[in-house]
Parts: structure tokens; C-alpha cells; sequence
């Protein structure tokens, strides 16, 4: 059956029309619906005899560097295969329709960047941002496409140009500390948000769950979209249960007519 946003309570469609700072924050959810798999589900085939927790330390990059770096490659070669889908090009054209939207995601992908969001805050770091273990100064991939390396397949790092260290992925393993500047721009947009959207994240995870309860202390109302119950659930103003990208077309269709223009005044792309 088609779709239609008819289920979409009026009331929201009114609060985001009205919002002027709009919060989209994401997780795993929505890259899953492109085919990306979770953290824990990229453990398949040869990686599934080892744990993904144990693999995201800066202690097994250091005693096995070609086994990390190997499974990063995988999991970059499968985020390039996949495409954007509609909850990314739905959560980049609000961008026409609101006077400030924040992207904030915890994903390592760049879907949303592929889709047309700006300036997305990536809270966990990036697959495609390497940079030196050593100095941190940020490195190039010899090559933009991995060389489909197999399940469990070894691959030494390449060193750092500067200094000859080992050039580590860009993501926040356990145990590190979020990118401060990251982590102060989340903060403050959910913070001075009037609509914060909590998009495919299970809300357990911390420090970065804690940005819908700092929405919420500044009067922000919460959206929360996801296909199961979270602990969020309790908080949520409104609680739109399935898939982000069967969701989020039609948050949009019920606050924003078709063919509404861009709002004027700079309240577009750049916005």
C-alpha cells in the first residue's frame, strides 16, 4: 500500500514547522537500512571468531595491527557499497525547511554526507578519516577504494608520512574519550534546540544518549523514531515506531506541503 503521512499527529507536523533549530541525531538504525551492518553484526564470516569489543581498543592495534586495520578495510569496503536511503535524503532536504538543522550522528559512515547534509557532527569518528596512531595528523587512503579485502584477511597499516607510525582508522574505540570539538558542538545544539529527532539509536549509549535529555532540560520537544522501544520511550514527546526510512518521508509530507519552496531569508543549504 502506498504510503501515506496521515498517521503523523498534527501536532508534530505543527512543532516542526514552527521550530527554528532542529536537532536530527542518528545511529545505527538508519545505516542498517541501507544494508551496513551494526558494529556487532560486522563480525561475519572469518571475523565471527573474534569479538568486535575486543577488536576496537587501542591495545589490539597495537598488538595486532594488521588484524584491526583488516577489519576496518572490510567494514569500509561494505559502507562504500551501500547508498544513501530515504531516511538520509529526507533528513538532508529538511535542511530546505528549517532555519538551523544540526546532524548529528554517532555512525562512522559518510551516508549522510553522501545524501547532501552539511557539516554532519560525527561523535564516533569517521572510516574515512585515518590518521596517525603517533602525532594524530590526519592521512590519505593510498587508494579511495579498499581492495575488497576478504573476511579476516590481515592487512598491514600503512605509516605516517610525518613521523612513520602506524596510521590508525578514525573512530573512537573503547576506552577513548569522544572528539572534544565534536562532543561541544553536539552539546550545544542540543541545547539550544526547539525539536531534537532521535533517529535508529538504541539510547544506551553514553555519553552520546545523554544528548535527547539535554534537549528535553532546554524545553527542546523530542521526536523519537525507531522500529522497538528504547528507554527514551518515557521521554519522548512522540514516539513514531518503524523504520527511519519509511518515517521520515512522511514527517516531512505532513509538516511541509509538496512543492513548498525553501524558506527565504538564507534558510537554506548553507543553513
Amino acid at each position: 500500500m502506498k504510503n501515506t503521512h496521515h498517521d503523523i499527529a498534527p501536532a508534530l507536523a505543527r512543532a516542526l514547522r514552527a521550530a527554528r533549530r532542529v536537532v536530527v541525531f542518528t545511529g545505527a538504525g538508519v545505516s542498517a537500512e541501507s544494508g551496513i551492518a551494526t558494529f556487532r553484526d560486522a563480525l561475519t564470516g572469518l571475523w565471527s571468531r573474534f569479538d568486535a569489543q575486543a577488536l576496537a581498543t587501542p591495545e589490539a592495534f597495537r598488538e595486532h595491527p594488521d588484524i584491526v586495520w583488516g577489519w576496518y578495510e572490510w567494514r569500509r569496503a561494505q559502507v562504500l557499497r551501500a547508498a544513501p536511503n530515504a531516511a538520509h535524503h529526507a533528513i538532508a532536504a529538511l535542511a530546505h525547511h528549517v532555519p538551523e538543522l544540526a546532524v548529528i550522528t554517532q555512525n562512522v559512515d559518510d551516508l549522510h554526507e553522501r545524501a547532501g547534509s552539511q557539516d554532519v557532527t560525527h561523535l564516533h569518528g569517521s572510516l574515512h578519516a585515518p590518521r596517525c596512531s603517533r602525532c594524530a595528523a590526519p592521512q590519505a587512503f593510498a587508494s579511495p577504494t579498499p581492495d575488497e579485502p576478504d573476511a579476516g584477511r590481515r592487512i598491514a597499516p600503512p605509516l605516517c608520512a610525518a613521523c612513520g607510525a602506524p596510521v590508525r582508522p578514525g573512530v573512537v574505540w573503547f576506552g577513548e574519550s569522544l572528539p572534544a570539538q565534536a562532543w561541544r558542538d553536539a552539546t550545544l545544539a542540543a541545547q539550544q534546540c526547539d525539536l531534537l529527532f532521535s533517529i535508529g539509536t538504541s539510547s544506551l549509549v553514553y555519553p552520546a544518549a545523554e544528548l535527547p535529555r539535554l534537549a528535553l532540560a532546554g524545553g527542546a520537544k523530542i521526536v523519537q523514531v525507531n522500529p522497538a522501544a528504547t528507554p527514551l520511550d518515557a521521554l519522548a514527546h512522540h514516539n513514531l515506531r518503524g523504520a527511519a526510512a519509511d518515517v521520515m518521508p512522511r514527517v516531512l509530507a505532513a509538516a511541509f506541503s509538496a512543492g513548498m519552496a525553501p524558506p527565504a531569508s538564507g534558510q537554506g543549504e548553507d543553513s
